[in-house]
């Protein structure tokens, strides 16, 4: 009897390491790419893409302090290969600096060097989850007529975040913000 007492209590913790472990992936998507698509371009393939997310009161509350919210946009493109691994043409990233200014009452969507000011925070949220024109490899990387699988995600990318708000980060659902990869196949070809 006492034999599988043990074994249950082992299991028990077995599985409730299990769910700790498991809980902040499962909260990771809290939303989705509703579209994205590749374009070629005369200058290489772009990418397209809208996507839906909220932020939740403990981030719109954060920003509205005077705490930037970065976000990161992860780009692959791979070429599927059937005697090993897919093989990885290109990774991308696209970062996000959300942020308030008080003395000008306004909320400031930094992409890189370039930065526009929004009267709302509703409106630079918007903005950011419609990526337009994403410059993400020359034309000459990508061979015509081949296939290719693509990936996206977007999310909240906590390391940027000040030291205190990494340490409160951890483990908390509010500060897990991001959808799932949305992958799709699609044929490398010519600018129209």
């Amino acid at each position: 009897m006492r034999f599988w007492a043990s074994v249950l209590d082992r299991l028990r913790l077995a599985l409730a390491v299990l769910l700790v472990a498991a809980a902040p992936l499962i909260a990771f998507a809290d939303g989705s790419i509703r579209y994205a698509e590749i374009v070629p371009t005369e200058e290489g393939y772009v990418v397209n893409a809208d996507v839906e997310l909220e932020l939740n009161p403990r981030l719109v509350d954060a920003v509205s302090r005077g705490v930037s919210l970065y976000f990161t946009a992860d780009f692959v493109i791979e070429r599927p290969r059937w005697y090993w691994f897919d093989e990885e043409i290109i990774e991308r990233r696209l970062e996000f600096r959300l942020s308030y200014h008080a003395i000008t009452r306004s909320y400031r969507l930094s992409v890189g060097s370039l930065h526009q000011s929004f009267d709302t925070l509703d409106a630079a949220v918007r903005t950011m989850l419609r990526i337009r024109n994403w410059q993400i490899v020359p034309l000459e990387r990508l061979e015509t007529g081949e296939s290719y699988n693509a990936a996206l995600r977007l999310r909240l990318d906590t390391g940027m975040l000040p030291k205190p708000f990494q340490v409160t980060a951890i483990g908390s659902r509010d500060w897990n913000l991001g959808t799932d990869w949305m992958r799709w196949t699609f044929l490398a070809g010519a600018p129209r």
